[in-house]
């Protein structure tokens, strides 16, 4: 079989930032522990009984074409962050920055097609940060709008 140029790769986008974000343990660089719980689909807050948890989506997928048959894919990711403590937007900056940080150092972020090929993110860029500004308190969601260009 012979190989794709462009096979989806959304989902092993959002794979690989799952494996990165596990990675967030409390340890330096970290402020908070996620104790592995980063999963590939987004979920209602009345669905999460384990916090903190971080859930990702992809969204929409654009394409620009360029010269020579080559096309730029550029897809939203949605990153839901879900807390549960007395100071709750604070639990989230905390969780935000951690975020951001994984983001900052992976904005190549390397992943797997569907093919086996080893493939690499142009450019992972934050788009927006937002909360529910302390509205279900002890509970609190946050979201992190991502685009992937690959």
């Amino acid at each position: 079989m012979a190989n794709r140029d462009y096979t989806s790769r959304r989902m092993a986008i959002v794979n690989a930032l799952v494996g990165k974000f596990k990675l967030i343990n409390g340890n330096f660089p970290y402020r908070t522990n996620l104790y592995n719980n980063v999963e590939p689909k987004l979920l209602f807050w009345d669905e999460v009984s384990d916090f903190p948890a971080v859930h990702i989506s992809a969204g929409a997928e654009t394409r620009q074409y360029q010269g020579g048959g080559y096309k730029d894919r550029f897809m939203t990711v949605t990153i839901r962050i879900y807390v549960q403590e007395e100071n709750a937007i604070n639990a989230l900056e905390k969780l935000f920055e951690d975020i951001e940080t994984v983001i900052e150092d992976n904005s190549t972020l390397s992943y797997t097609d569907q093919d086996g090929n080893a493939q690499k993110v142009q450019q992972l860029t934050i788009v927006s940060l937002d909360t529910d500004e302390g509205a279900l308190e002890p509970l609190g969601v946050g979201e992190i709008i991502c685009e992937a260009r690959y």
